[in-house]
């Protein structure tokens, strides 16, 4: 089949694309929802129509076989993109404003979703498709202009995506920037309404710098030192294999998966050879021949993970084999005795695996608040009591409990991290709420005219009956106990109820015509 080679936009033009955007968005061609849904839909079809070379570029960028590849690449941009056709037209209306009061609901209070504007989506090299196509579908239904630049290390992929949107979407309100960091530096000189990156620490601190100059919000979907914890009242076997798959997945090249595993001391050997007997079973025939493992994206980041592993002090327990023509690395479990190890202090990104034994689980939750307080994901294996502690006494972006990073393969479920792991959330409705300005609205009859008298100067005497119309009284007392009664309720005409309010405002209304406002 063959691909073209990547070429980069020019610099140059980039100003051009951006102002060609924003005057789209300006029109308002993006807001009704019948444009939205048909640019979803000739999408959905143009991924489907670049399948086959698709499943060449991952292949050709990543090494990856076509069940992956299809599995946590194509399928997934695919059903979200049919997902959200289904459900954008409720997405779409308006909300009423929860928990308000009586007098306010008469001012008939809601939230309106609206688009942002003009975006930036700054896709990942090591899932280019899912998580390039996943906030730009998003910007699609909120109703926004966009530009996609798509990683320049998975550049096959992006030669794929850049055809697929436009062969598409339309020219005046989607664009896709080819680049490095030249070309990524000049989008960031312009001014967005929203920018969305995912990518490494290092890069969105850049962007988040970049985009406090103009005030602009982003959303940013980073990496972590992601801890497994495994108690000595797991289940062994099910910890093992499923913390090998989730590192064994992408050649371990998932920002979610655990970057390392505190495991009680007791149970570490019986671990490793579960770890051996999965491996086994995943690889029959061998690791580096099989056609279900992956490559590093490329040889910057194959000497990387070399380096890290060579640093280490960890004994090797499993694998250790590496070959630099073919960019592979074989899975590898190594005991470390130190959070300070090379492959702790860092985030591998790769199939290596370090295990520190613990002596309790006090210990591990000590250890992996040192290592990284606010990591993107969790895996604590254990007993019900034992994880529940571990989830209350831990942060995270997200979490899987006795598994490898579940709560990030549901396409419906809110993704994100949480402090050093990133900013915001997507995925599903939140991909739509990423990219839309929830807008408090309100609209005030001319018939209450009389009632906002009260509002209005002079206030002498105005004080009590507005307090009576608004004031909440506790259901509380001075040390914090609650109290509640009968008596209470109708002697304050049950404040903070929407019958007692009604009752009060009535009871304000009927005053103000029995004594006028001066």
């Amino acid at each position: 089949m063959g691909i073209p080679a990547l070429d980069y936009t020019p610099v140059d033009d980039i100003p051009t694309i951006a102002k060609r955007l924003r005057t789209t968005f300006n029109t308002h061609k993006t807001r009704p929802i019948d444009f939205r849904l048909a640019q979803l839909r000739k999408l959905y079809w143009s991924v489907k129509d670049h399948e086959a070379e698709l499943l060449e570029a991952n292949k050709l960028d990543l090494g990856r076989g076509t069940f992956e590849a299809s599995l946590v690449e194509i399928d997934w941009a695919t059903n979200d993109i049919v997902f959200v056709c289904k459900k954008l037209a409720k997405w779409m209306k308006d909300e009423k404003a929860p928990d308000i009061p009586f007098a306010n609901s008469l001012v008939s209070p809601r939230i309106r979703k609206d688009p942002l504007g003009c975006v930036l989506v700054i896709g990942a090299y090591n899932f280019p498709v899912n998580l390039t196509l996943g906030p730009f579908i998003g910007a699609i239904a909120a109703g926004n202009t966009a530009v996609m630049k798509p990683s320049e290390n998975a550049p096959n992929v992006a030669v794929v995506l850049q055809k697929i949107v436009e062969s598409a979407l339309d020219p005046s309100c989607f664009a896709v920037v080819q680049g490095a960091v030249a070309e990524t530096s000049k989008l960031l000189d312009e001014k967005w309404d929203k920018i969305f990156y995912t990518g490494s620490a290092s890069v969105g601190t850049i962007i988040a710098k970049k985009a406090a100059e103009t005030l602009t919000p982003v959303t940013l979907e980073l990496g972590g030192r992601n801890p497994a914890i495994i108690t000595k009242n797991a289940d062994i076997r099910l910890a093992a294999r499923r913390l090998l798959w989730g590192k064994t997945l992408n050649a371990g090249q998932v920002c979610i998966s655990q970057n390392y595993t505190l495991i009680d001391r007791e149970v570490l050997p019986v671990f490793v050879e579960e770890m051996k007997t999965a491996l086994k079973s995943f690889y029959p025939n061998g690791v580096k021949t099989s056609p279900d493992f992956g490559r590093i994206v490329n040889n910057k980041q194959w000497t990387r993970l070399k380096k890290l592993l060579d640093a280490s002090k960890g004994q090797i327990l499993i694998g250790g084999s590496t070959d630099e023509k073919e960019l592979y690395i074989e899975p590898t479990v190594l005991q470390v005795d130190s959070i300070h190890d090379s492959l702790i202090t860092e985030e591998s990104f790769g199939p290596l695996m370090p295990l520190l034994p613990v002596t309790d689980l006090s210990h591990a939750i000590r250890l992996a608040t040192e290592v990284h307080p606010t990591p993107l994901g969790l895996y604590p294996f254990g007993t019900k009591p034992e994880t529940d502690r571990v989830l209350r006494e831990l942060r995270s972006g997200g979490a899987s409990v006795n598994d490898a990073f579940t709560h990030g393969t549901i396409p419906t479920l809110a993704f994100g991290g949480v402090g050093d792991s990133g900013q915001g959330a997507y995925r599903g409705k939140a991909s739509f709420d990423c990219f839309s300005h929830r807008r408090s609205i309100t609209s005030t009859p001319g018939w209450m005219e009389r009632l906002l008298d009260v509002r209005y100067p002079p206030y002498e005497g105005k004080l009590a009956k507005l307090r009576m119309m608004s004031e909440l009284k506790p259901d509380f007392d001075r040390e914090g106990r609650v109290r509640f009664g009968w008596v209470r309720w109708l002697t304050t005409l049950g404040a903070g109820s929407k019958t007692g309010a009604l009752v009060r405002y009535v009871v304000v209304f009927l005053g103000m015509f029995v004594f006028p406002p001066p």
